[in-house]
C-alpha cells in the first residue's frame, strides 16, 4: 500500500540515453508497480532541479554502461508517494536523495570506505530501465535504503522551505568535495592549489579555503576566475602559462603542500606532481577513466610525495553537508547557485547535454528543470 497524490500521470518525459552520444527526449513511464503503487519504504519524488554532472557525461560518450538508461543524479524535488511504512517524510517534503548508500556492516564500510561497499556500488534512484539515478525525468523512485528510517541518516534529507531547490541539487556533489578536503588534513599554514576552475573546482577551492588554507586556482578562463572570486578565491593562476613556476614563485620556490586535480586529463597528474613541495600530497578528483599515465616514481619515493584520491560520497558527512549548505545560502557565504550558467528545461536535454559537454568561457554549472 501507498500514500499518493492523484494527480500523478502513467507517463513522463525524461531523456533516455539510448546509445554512445545519443540522448533523446522520449515518453517513458512513471516508474510505478504495475498497479500504480510503490513498495514499502519507498518514496516517488516530482524532480524540480537536476545538475548535469561529469560523470553523467562519461557515462553517455563512452558507453560505459549500456542501454537504456536514464541519467542524472544532482537531484531535488517534492515527495509525491509514500511507501507504506514510511513515518519519517510525508506527502509535500522537499527533498534531495543521494544515488548510493553503503550497508554500513561490510569489510569496506567498517574501514569508511564507502564507494568500495557492494551495496554503495548499487543505484537507489531510477525514472525506469536499469536504475542510473533518473533525475534527468520528471519523476525518480527512491528505494528503501536510500530513504532510510526515522532517526537514522540515509540517503535523503529534507530541504527547508527558504532554500531553493537549485541549492539543494548541489548537495551531494558538495559532499563528494568535502570529503576529498576532509582527507587531505589541511592544515592553516598550508597552500593549496586547486587545478580547474569548473563548478567542482571552485567547490573544492571554497570548501579548502574554510580550513584556513591559503587557495591558489589555476583555470583558462578569466570567467571562470572572476566566478571563483565571490568565492574568496582571489589568487588565480593563468593556465595558459607556467602553473609550476607560478606555485614555486608564490611558496618561496618549495611548492604547494597539495595540489588537487580537479580536472579528468592525466597530463595534469605530471603538472600538479611537480607543482607540490617535497612531502606534500596530490588528490586525485576527476581521474574516473581507466588509462595509464606516466609519473616518476622517485617522487613519490625520495621526495615523499603522496599520490592520492578521493571518489563520491561519504554518508557519515551527510547531514554536516546540508547544514554547510542550508546556512552557506542563508548567510550568502556558500550560495552555489551562483555557479549554475543556463538552466534548461527537460524537453531541451540533449542541448544541455552537449553544452555541458564543450565547455565554454561563460558556462559553469548547467541544470535540468524538468
Amino acid at each position: 500500500m501507498s500514500e499518493a497524490n492523484n494527480r500523478i500521470p502513467a507517463t513522463m518525459r525524461a531523456a533516455v540515453y539510448r546509445e554512445v552520444n545519443d540522448v533523446r527526449v522520449e515518453t517513458v513511464p512513471v516508474p510505478l508497480d504495475a498497479d500504480g503503487t510503490i513498495s514499502a519504504g519507498e518514496v516517488l519524488v516530482r524532480i524540480d532541479t537536476c545538475g548535469i554532472c561529469g560523470t553523467d557525461l562519461k557515462k553517455i560518450h563512452s558507453g560505459s554502461h549500456s542501454a537504456p538508461r536514464i541519467f542524472g543524479h544532482e537531484m531535488a524535488g517534492t515527495i509525491v508517494m509514500v511507501g507504506a511504512g514510511v513515518t519519517h517524510f510525508v506527502l509535500g517534503d522537499r527533498v534531495m536523495a543521494y544515488h548510493h548508500i553503503p550497508c554500513g556492516e561490510c569489510y569496506y564500510c567498517r574501514k569508511q570506505t564507502f564507494a568500495q561497499c557492494e551495496t554503495y556500488k548499487k543505484v537507489g534512484c531510477t525514472a525506469g530501465f536499469a536504475a542510473a539515478g533518473g533525475g534527468f525525468a520528471e519523476y525518480i523512485r527512491v528505494a528503501e535504503w536510500i530513504v532510510g528510517k526515522a532517526g537514522k541518516t540515509a540517503g535523503m534529507i529534507r530541504i527547508p522551505d527558504d532554500i531553493p531547490f537549485e541549492q539543494a541539487s548541489f548537495i551531494e556533489p558538495t559532499n563528494t568535495c568535502y570529503k576529498a578536503v576532509r582527507l587531505l588534513g589541511l592544515q592553516a599554514d598550508e597552500t593549496v592549489l586547486v587545478i580547474g576552475q569548473g563548478p567542482i573546482g571552485i567547490l573544492l577551492a571554497a570548501l579548502a579555503r574554510r580550513t584556513g588554507a591559503t587557495l591558489l586556482t589555476s583555470d583558462f578562463y578569466a570567467e571562470r576566475h572572476a566566478i571563483a572570486a565571490k568565492f574568496g578565491l582571489h589568487q588565480p593562476l593563468d593556465a595558459r602559462g607556467d602553473v609550476v613556476a607560478a606555485a614555486k614563485a608564490a611558496t618561496e620556490g618549495r611548492g604547494v603542500d597539495v595540489a588537487m586535480v580537479a580536472v579528468g586529463a592525466d597530463a595534469l597528474i605530471r603538472t600538479a606532481m611537480a607543482a607540490v613541495r617535497p612531502g606534500g600530497r596530490v588528490m586525485l578528483f576527476a581521474s574516473t577513466q581507466h588509462g595509464e599515465t606516466p609519473f616518476d616514481p622517485a617522487a613519490v619515493c625520495m621526495d615523499e610525495k603522496t599520490l592520492m584520491g578521493s571518489y563520491s560520497s561519504s554518508v557519515t558527512i551527510n547531514d554536516e553537508v546540508a547544514r554547510l549548505v542550508f546556512e552557506g545560502y542563508r548567510d550568502g557565504s556558500f550560495d552555489l547557485t551562483r555557479l549554475i550558467s543556463h538552466r534548461f528545461a527537460l524537453e531541451d536535454a540533449a542541448a544541455a547535454i552537449d553544452l555541458a559537454s564543450h565547455p565554454q568561457a561563460g558556462s559553469m554549472k548547467i541544470v535540468i528543470k524538468p
